[in-house]
């Protein structure tokens, strides 16, 4: 069986994390025994749900603005909704911070303040300091997706980012538990975020897949890749049983 991984961005090859991610998923399946394929999906091209049928995965990718900001949050709500394996890095946090706020909390006016500076709501905020081509401590929350595909408490990930969590979505998202944080800095900022209920719904602010680059299976991408695995083999023998 081939797995295909639908990879939700505008393809830039200029991108260092849009030339690390198919090498990590290539890396991820080497070490798991699989066959694998990455689709490139551009937002533009997302218009109704039936453009995001037929994956196995989806990974919202850096390098953001997106050319559609639509397109990002409907595949990132499917997965949401779908229960599908979801990885978002980067831009991919920042936009399922957009969508949870909209759809979840019901926050109709939540936006990201680099496509509107103006928001009266802003849910993604530039950051005090750039992490810009920058490597950072994070520190794992225990008993999280993350920590587990990590097995250690403390790691050093790479970053390309402007843009991280605003005040007002951490006071008021955590609060009933179903979305929790995964990663925060030594000064306690957000850094990964994950949905409790939900089989695999990880977003990291860092890029988990530049480790690719230096010829390492990235633990958070094979752990991404373990879960596409497993729901495709409990589809299957659900579809045995049927038939």
């Amino acid at each position: 069986m081939t797995y295909v991984i639908a990879l939700i961005g505008d393809r830039d090859d200029a991108v260092t994390a849009h030339r690390a991610i198919p090498r990590a998923l290539e890396l991820a399946a080497a070490a798991s025994g699989i066959q694998l394929v990455a689709k490139w999906l551009p937002t533009d091209s997302i218009r109704t749900d039936g453009d995001l049928a037929g994956y196995d995965g989806y990974w919202c990718v850096p390098a953001s603005p997106y050319r559609s900001m639509d397109g990002a949050l409907r595949a990132i709500g499917y997965a949401r909704v779908q229960r599908r394996p979801f990885l978002g890095t980067c831009g991919g946090f920042q936009h399922a911070v957009v969508e949870y706020a909209r759809s979840v909390l019901g926050w109709s006016d939540a936006d990201h303040a680099e496509t509107a500076p103006g928001a009266a709501r802003a849910v993604i905020v530039p950051l005090a300091c750039s992490l810009v081509e920058v490597a950072e401590p994070v520190i794992l929350r225990p008993q999280t997706r993350i920590a587990d595909a990590y097995g250690v408490a403390r790691i050093e990930e790479g970053y390309h980012c402007r843009f991280g969590l605003g005040a007002t979505f951490r006071e008021a998202a955590f609060a009933d538990g179903s979305l929790r944080v995964g990663a925060e800095d030594d000064h306690g900022d957000v850094r990964a975020i994950e949905l409790r209920d939900h089989p695999f719904f990880v977003a990291t602010l860092f890029q988990p897949e530049r480790a690719a680059l230096r010829g390492e299976v990235p633990a958070l991408v094979r752990a991404f890749v373990g879960e596409v695995v497993r729901r495709a083999e409990v589809l299957d023998n659900t579809v045995a049983a049927v038939t």
